[in-house]
């Protein structure tokens, strides 16, 4: 991979403290206009640093503009409410297709040098709404959480709780197929089905995300899409580890990132780069590109190191080094399907530590749709611009302390029929893995192993 600066954002000097425009602490009274006004006399006067002093500080959302640094200092905490009123529906999108979301916490879309510092906390109020799986939840903790709220459905593994009526009505109607995810008048009645991403910043340039803890988001946590030039470094991102769809970082269709020094612990994906999905991404280039990934901590997690499963505009050009991971379901994870298209190639992974993961080690997987019985089936008709490929994938010095599977591959299951293999090309060498079963390879091209210890998991 060739060398590539990521560029910070401008520093302003200037600064607006939230409190001198009206903002009061104690959580109880909103403060989204007196954040409003600091932001907006900071832009007017070319930017600067919108600071929230030590406190509690309750909001609805958030929009920075260009030249703005919002400032958490030490001992402030930014809680965002839930309310229909302010999480107001835009057509956005949502796992790289085109959707209706409600208004994030905070967000910038089409702004150059904007920053997120300071070692103060922001707050999500995720709990009000996410769906929570009853299998996730001690029998004590289902009972409370059926005190707030007595909407549940059945699910695969046993009841889903709902934290709202509106929440409820919007599930069913996406099981009846009736709800328009295009339609904001009719979405209305379900506003808080269509959770925000906490953290979102679209069509940015020169992002800097330091030193705050960004925790308790309704969805995922931090999302950059379409922006270049991304800073995020000793962060703390942090969720419950039922908390549906909590990924952590979020890294889609971006060019020249580099994330370091931060540890996350979420209830899915920690660390992932994504790039759309489907036909309707293809359509737009933007892959992401020229990633630095160094010295991060992942603890729970679906995984630690994420590549999918919305890939098709591309994924290349990828480093990371120096990472630990520990108790995540699964630590090196690629994952794709069928009808996604696009590339992942020219990835490099170095000096990653994993201790006690659930399932696979490091898996790549052609299979991901919910639906199992459909990971099995064979089109009629391939469409070749719908085929994914995983390609040229270094993985060398990493160190697995317990895992059930050490690498598992698994291609398309009409690979046959392909003119190339879907999953090529990987080298794992100066590995040691204790894990129960070594390998489980199917449909794969080239994968090369030197000096790989597989041991025996002795628990």
């Amino acid at each position: 991979m060739n060398e590539f600066q990521v560029e910070l954002p401008d520093k302003q000097e200037r600064e607006y403290n939230i409190r001198d425009y009206g903002a009061v602490a104690g959580g109880i009274y909103s403060n989204s206009e007196a954040i409003r006004r600091a932001i907006d006399a900071a832009s007017e006067n070319g930017g600067g640093r919108v600071v929230v002093p030590e406190g509690i500080w309750l909001s609805g959302p958030i929009e920075l503009k260009s030249h703005i640094e919002l400032h958490l200092e030490q001992g402030a905490m930014l809680v965002f409410s839930k309310s229909k009123e302010e999480n107001t529906l835009y057509l956005s999108d949502f796992e790289g297709m085109p959707n209706i979301r409600a208004k994030s916490p905070i967000s910038a879309e089409h702004a150059s040098h904007v920053s997120i510092t300071g070692k103060g906390v922001i707050d999500g109020n995720g709990d009000l709404w996410r769906p929570v799986k009853q299998g996730k939840l001690t029998k004590k903790e289902w009972e409370e959480l059926m005190k707030k709220s007595q909407y549940t459905v059945s699910g695969g593994d046993g009841l889903i709780w709902m934290p709202s009526k509106t929440f409820y009505d919007g599930w069913m109607a996406e099981a009846e197929g009736s709800l328009e995810h295009s339609d904001l008048n009719a979405a209305e009645g379900y506003w808080d089905y269509f959770r925000p991403v906490m953290i979102r910043f679209y069509h940015c340039d020169h992002v800097l995300i330091e030193d705050i803890t960004s925790r308790n988001s309704p969805a995922w946590n931090i999302h950059t899409c379409f922006c270049e030039h991304v800073t995020v470094r000793r962060v703390n991102v942090a969720n419950p580890y039922y908390a549906q769809n909590g990924d952590g970082l979020d890294v889609e269709s971006c060019k020249y990132v580099e994330i370091t020094d931060s540890r996350f612990d979420v209830g899915d994906d920690a660390i992932c780069l994504k790039a759309g999905k489907g036909v309707a991404a293809r359509q737009t280039k933007g892959p992401t590109e020229y990633v630095r990934i160094k010295n991060c901590t992942v603890l729970h997690g679906h995984g630690g190191f994420v590549v999918g499963s919305e890939m098709s505009r591309g994924v290349r050009h990828v480093e990371a080094v120096d990472c630990n991971f520990i108790g995540t379901d699964v630590g090196i994870r690629f994952k794709s399907a069928y009808g996604r298209g696009g590339v992942v190639e020219d990835v490099t992974l170095d000096r990653i530590q994993m201790l006690r993961i659930k399932k696979e080690a490091i898996i790549f997987s052609m299979g991901y749709v919910l639906d199992r019985e459909k990971r099995q089936m064979v089109p009629e008709n391939i469409v070749w611009e719908d085929i994914p490929y995983f390609k040229d994938i270094t993985m060398k010095h990493i160190t697995c302390l317990g895992a059930e599977v050490g690498l598992k591959a698994e291609g398309l299951p009409f690979e046959e029929k392909l003119e190339q293999h879907t999953i090529d090309r990987i080298t794992l060498s100066d590995a040691m893995i204790v894990c129960e079963q070594e390998t489980e390879l199917c449909n794969v091209g080239s994968v090369t192993m030197e000096r790989v210890e597989f041991v025996g998991n002795k628990e």
